[in-house]
């Protein structure tokens, strides 16, 4: 089993920058606001049904969550993005917490939904296995994902651009695949093992309206852990071409603007927690 401790504390300390959270909740969450709607309607979410609202960070799907009625309680392990949280949805509660270590009761939650917090956590599994834990039987799960670079979109018009631009000495310490849980054939089998049935995957057209063609490049380096920890430390010279690199994708392959569509597709996943 690889070690994930480096990976985890990089996933803590980016995320509990404060100008990290707010970059991410004001720039780059214009594209994860799109696939909240297809999280609520997957958990099939309605009036009193108590949601448990994992790596919830600045709490949109929690906000989504209460506005259909919902009883809400959002974990995360960031206090920066918490605290933008329960400044914005004073409906829901929020704790500190590790998604992998659930503080709550076997069978407490009527379903768990996760906003692109599945790349964030050292073992996913462990995530999958206590998402369970606290579901009743019935209860239903739903994550969401961003597409990988084999996809057309930002992602891959941003991590092409490092991979062929960036310093070769600024590396991610091992972890997760950043898009590993868009694909079911990794999420179908881990959910079963975790013991769910009932699996769907739908594909959502998720994307940033812009008027700058290198606001992908912007939003993945202030607004992301990941993203920011390979760019944020570039030399000048390196991230000027990456950006570069990253406007001319979009240029090529979106127009000449003066505002340009960016794709960055994401995937829901759901499925039913089977009677114990």
């Amino acid at each position: 089993m690889r070690n994930t401790k480096a990976f985890a504390e990089l996933e803590k300390r980016e995320w509990s920058q404060p100008a990290v959270a707010k970059a991410y909740a004001s720039g780059f969450a214009k594209a994860s606001d799109m696939v909240i709607p297809h999280l609520v309607s997957a958990v099939k979410a309605r009036p009193n049904m108590e949601v448990l609202d994992l790596c919830c960070g600045h709490g949109n799907v929690s906000a989504a969550l209460v506005e259909a009625g919902a009883k809400v309680t959002g974990l995360d392990f960031s206090p920066a993005m918490l605290a933008i949280a329960q400044a914005a949805v004073p409906g829901a509660h929020f704790v500190n917490g590790d998604a992998m270590q659930l503080g709550f009761v076997d069978a407490g939650f009527d379903a768990v939904t996760i906003g692109f917090g599945m790349p964030h956590v050292p073992e996913p599994t462990r995530v999958l296995a206590e998402a369970r834990r606290v579901l009743r039987p019935g209860g239903r799960i739903a994550f969401s994902t961003w597409c990988g670079p084999e996809v057309d979109g930002a992602f891959g018009y941003v991590f092409n651009a490092i991979g062929i631009y960036g310093s070769p000495d600024i590396a991610l310490p091992p972890g997760p695949g950043a898009n590993d849980y868009a694909d079911p054939k990794i999420a179908y089998p881990e959910l079963q093992i975790a013991g769910f049935n009932e699996f769907s995957c739908k594909v959502v057209g998720s994307s940033w309206c812009v008027n700058d063609p290198g606001t992908a490049f912007d939003f993945f380096r202030e607004g992301t852990a990941r993203g920011g920890a390979l760019l944020r430390p570039q030399p000048e010279d390196n991230a000027r071409a990456i950006r570069a690199a990253v406007v001319q994708r979009v240029l090529e392959n979106h127009g000449d603007g003066p505002e340009w569509t960016i794709p960055i597709p994401a995937v829901v996943i759901s499925a039913r927690a089977y009677p114990a």
